[in-house]
């Protein structure tokens, strides 16, 4: 059993029920809520270890109902919309959603991105080293193997690829990148990510133009994801 519990607010009955068996019979206890108001009580009386918001609810616009449980709730939010609008993600995803899906979505594709937020949760009070098959990053020493052999990195580089290892299946927008290692300045300077990012998969990727660590959201931004040894 996986034990996580899991908030599901869709005012969808097909959708709900949908998700109700699937994530029950991969182990995750559920709980749902059909509006924003039942949703936000439901989360506050007894908090899940993580929450799938539907955009689209009757009584309050998902955007609003993310806002509200980001001022208290820290578990990882993914976002459920029929829209796949670029500037609704990049909203949904700078106001402290974890991941999204569009709908219709492929259940193996939402259990893994479940079990994706949920392992960045336990990474941030584990060990702080990371290993994938064939590479391992070290955040108290900062240093950074493939293959076991030391990789050598600029400190912006470093920067860049701590940040997305610290945030580890969650998607990282462009402006949120460019501000967070640049600065406030920077967040329409596109050019400097995708510089410092082609960089880095080819320090780290086995085949750059094919990556498994350093994944690209197009139009959004980047996620990295752990290859499991």
């Amino acid at each position: 059993m996986n034990k996580a519990e899991i908030l599901i607010i869709d005012d969808e009955p097909q959708i709900r029920r949908l998700l109700e068996i699937t994530l029950h019979s991969n182990g995750y206890a559920v709980s749902l809520a059909a509006t924003a108001k039942d949703g936000l009580i439901m989360a506050a009386n007894h908090p899940p270890d993580l929450i799938l918001l539907d955009i689209g609810l009757p009584d309050k616009n998902g955007q609003e109902v993310l806002k509200s449980l980001r001022q208290w709730f820290t578990n990882p939010v993914i976002i459920l919309s029929v829209q796949d609008d670029e500037d609704d993600i990049i909203s949904a995803l700078d106001s402290g959603a974890n991941d999204y899906l569009a709908k219709p979505f492929r259940t193996g594709e939402l259990l893994a991105r479940i079990r994706s937020a949920l392992r960045s949760v336990v990474m941030e009070d584990s060990d702080p080293v990371i290993r994938g098959h064939d590479l391992e990053i070290d955040l108290t020493t900062r240093t950074v193997k493939k293959n076991k052999e030391l990789v050598k990195l600029t400190i912006t580089e470093y920067s860049l690829l701590a940040l997305l290892v610290r945030n580890e299946g969650k998607v990282l927008t462009h402006q949120y990148l460019l501000r967070a290692v640049w600065g406030p300045g920077f967040i329409n300077q596109s050019q400097y990510l995708r510089v410092f990012i082609a960089q880095l998969r080819k320090k780290i990727e086995t085949d750059s133009n094919r990556p498994e660590y350093l994944l690209t959201e197009s139009g959004v931004g980047y996620r990295f994801v752990i290859s499991q040894p």
